[in-house]
């Protein structure tokens, strides 16, 4: 099955959310405009049910097929929030809110999404129950480890459950795919030197935290190099370093660094906090100052089922008359693994050609690949639970 005609007639409706929603970017839980043009568009197209207000501003649809023999019972995710990035695209829908912009593409999400959930709403040509799942807060918030506490799955019995990500760099309407582990868990830390301040022209009689910070910062990056096996992965990175002042002639008392950690590995994720902070600690007490380490866990592993990944990659294929490609392991985090955690399912990405990367400032979203998006959606509806 080819990309499908309706999709193509509806293309420029999408296309219109898509930029409608890049136009007015909400952030984490704060998606109250999109999540209401969401549950507007929903009903419209004769949803039989829709809820807002699923893990705070979670909005869900339910479409019943034409028959249910089966009770089966499927869900569809995408997210909404945007980043706190300033825009520079110079688009003529560009972001209305200075610091906030659609920079990861969900915006297109969410809008493929709708456009499938028109489709679905329209057709029926299934036999069982659609769930479509606009999710908040993806960006940091766990918004989608909120939908599964609120009770998402058992209340609508989904059985299985599926996402998609555009992604720069793969051609617009190819899809890409792997099983298991995906995307990685994203973990965090607080990193606090404390030594002693003092005058810069008299740092003998201080112990100056900027340099241990850096002495630290340098030996982090043997924890990828040398304490984890090179087969697995591993990124430590910091990100922020900040004084507690501006002089130009003051050594301060302390450092303050964050940072991130990112595994595939549930061995690794878990040694690897133990050595920045030994490491830490080590290093600091050779200089005779101390560091206080601060553990922040994050995002799971976002692990893809096998049976359900091989389906995705069926649909895709049905959509694009070509093979579907195997993805490489992201080091990047995703909380549609908390869904993956309550269900079988699997996560795709599909093209979005040669664009700047996702959280770029000059990202946007490639609205020619809404109809093969669009396609996959309704697709996997129509051959997980085919009309009786």
């Amino acid at each position: 099955m080819p990309i499908k005609n309706r999709f193509a007639e509806l293309h420029g409706d999408i296309t219109a959310w898509r930029q409608d929603i890049h136009a007015n970017p909400e952030l984490l839980f704060d998606t109250h405009r999109t999540a209401a043009l969401v549950a507007e568009k929903l009903r419209a197209f004769g949803c039989d049910e829709v809820v807002e207000g699923i893990g705070r501003t979670g909005v869900v649809g339910v479409i019943k097929g034409k028959s249910d023999t089966a009770g089966k019972v499927i869900g569809l995710r995408a997210d909404m929030d945007a980043l706190p990035i300033k825009e520079a695209t110079g688009l003529p829908y560009a972001s209305g809110t200075d610091g906030k912009m659609h920079a990861c593409g969900h915006d297109g999400h969410t809008s493929m999404l709708l456009g499938a959930a028109q489709y679905l709403a329209e057709t029926r040509n299934f036999d069982g129950t659609c769930v479509v799942i606009f999710q908040p807060a993806e960006e940091g918030g766990g918004g989608g480890r909120e939908m599964v506490e609120d009770g998402m799955m058992d209340r609508w019995g989904i059985q299985e459950v599926y996402g998609m990500h555009n992604w720069p760099g793969v051609p617009v309407g190819q899809f890409q795919i792997r099983a298991g582990g995906f995307f990685a868990a994203t973990d965090q830390f607080d990193l606090t030197i404390e030594g002693k301040g003092g005058h810069a022209a008299k740092p003998h009689e201080g112990v100056d935290p900027t340099v241990v910070a850096s002495h630290v910062i340098v030996a982090l990056q043997t924890i990828a190099s040398r304490n984890v096996d090179p087969v697995k992965h591993v990124v430590v990175s910091v990100t922020t370093m900040q004084t507690e002042g501006d002089s130009y002639n003051v050594i301060p008392q302390r450092v303050h660094m964050k940072g991130t950690i990112r595994t595939h590995d549930a061995d690794v994720r878990e040694a690897a906090p133990e050595r920045v902070k030994a490491l830490a600690e080590g290093i600091a007490a050779g200089f005779g100052a101390r560091a206080q380490f601060t553990y922040l866990p994050g995002y799971p592993v976002m692990v893809n089922s096998e049976e359900q990944t091989a389906f995705a990659a069926e649909v895709a294929q049905a959509v694009t008359g070509q093979e579907t490609a195997e993805a490489d392991p992201i080091m990047g985090g995703e909380d549609f693994a908390y869904m993956l955690e309550a269900r079988p399912g699997a996560y795709i990405l599909v093209g979005n050609g040669d664009t700047a990367p996702v959280h770029h400032p000059e990202y946007n979203f490639n609205d020619e690949a809404i109809p093969a998006g669009c396609s996959w959606w309704a697709e996997i509806v129509e051959r997980w639970m085919p009309a009786a």
